[in-house]
């Protein structure tokens, strides 16, 4: 990730957005501090929530999904039995 300064960021503003596009996020920094991120289209929809999916909905796209697995609760005692006689 390329970190500008903002007024390198505003002197080449489309040279950022081209590193966007090309390269990833971008960072902008004021008075040393990065404040805000340029990103592209692509990205930014990437990391938005699904489309209304439901969990359910996304489990059953596993490749997983449909597997009957036995999960058998380990019915051992997890502490010394006598320890709080």
């Amino acid at each position: 990730m390329k970190i500008w300064q903002l007024q390198e960021a505003k002197a080449r503003f489309s040279e950022l957005v081209r590193n966007a596009k090309r390269n990833g996020v971008q960072a902008v920094t004021v008075r040393g501090e990065v404040e805000v991120y340029v990103l592209s289209k692509r990205e930014y929809e990437r990391l938005q929530p699904s489309s209304g999916e439901t969990l359910a909905q996304f489990m059953r796209k596993s490749p997983l999904y449909g597997i009957d697995l036995d999960f058998q609760r380990d019915r051992s005692m997890t502490r010394d039995e006598g320890i709080f006689e």
